[in-house]
């Protein structure tokens, strides 16, 4: 009787590995400038600005940052282009035959809260000129909106500048006061109560109103500004 030798082979049956074709993974997206902002984006409306890297991007991307390059010169280009992206969300006014300054309060405002949405966009705001195509709607319509007030030109222009500011350094300040807890603002409010009225009447004589309001004040300070550049000529 013969013996039956054991082939060296290994039986397909029994190869328990599972080979996966490189063909059958879903291909990437290729790289564009669209796409790497609409990422970074992604990033900030999850995480904020705080930390934002082209690393981190091209992560979220699968590429390496150097791929990015070819699109974006640096982070601070990607910074305006993101900029840029999130002010087509500000609103526009319907009604071209509408109130002028409460159309413009309106755009102000949405302005405002467009910034203070995404945690660290105002600061970015600050520091940033994006000069891309929302950024020049914005401004068109705001120019707009003051030359039916009855500003000259020079006036607008300037006082263009001076409204978006204003409401970008608010927005900055609330974001950068977004996690302050009320014993803040309580241990703010007790040392002032603690001053003695006669060395310092007129903070004692104002007490809480030092703190009062948010909305109201933010309110105020529009009417005040548009109220000033009507009335304050160019020197």
């Amino acid at each position: 009787m013969k013996e039956h030798r054991k082939s060296g082979k290994a039986d397909p049956s029994t190869d328990r590995r599972e080979i996966v074709s490189r063909r059958a993974r879903p291909a990437k997206a290729p790289l564009s400038q669209e796409i790497i902002v609409t990422t970074a984006l992604d990033l900030v409306s999850q995480d904020g600005m705080a930390g934002l890297s082209l690393r981190k991007v091209a992560a979220a991307l699968d590429t390496g940052a150097a791929s990015l390059y070819v699109y974006v010169a640096n982070l601070d280009e990607l910074l305006a282009l993101v900029l840029d992206r999130v002010f087509a969300e500000v609103e526009r006014p319907a009604d071209p035959e509408g109130d002028w300054r409460e159309q413009l309060k309106t755009v102000l405002r949405s302005y405002f809260r467009v910034l203070y949405e995404r945690p660290g966009l105002a600061q970015v705001a600050l520091r940033t000129s994006p000069t891309g195509a929302n950024m020049m709607d914005l401004t068109e319509t705001l120019l707009v909106l003051l030359g039916r007030g009855g500003l000259d030109t020079g006036r607008a222009a300037w006082a263009l500048d001076l409204l978006l500011l204003h409401s970008a350094a608010l927005a900055a300040e609330r974001d950068n006061r977004r996690y302050t807890d009320s014993a803040t603002l309580q241990r703010m409010r007790d040392a002032t109560q603690a001053l003695a009225s006669e060395s310092y009447p007129q903070i004692h004589a104002a007490g809480d109103e030092l703190y009062s309001g948010a909305r109201e004040r933010y309110e105020w300070a529009l009417d005040v500004l548009i109220n000033g550049v009507l009335d304050t000529p160019r020197p």
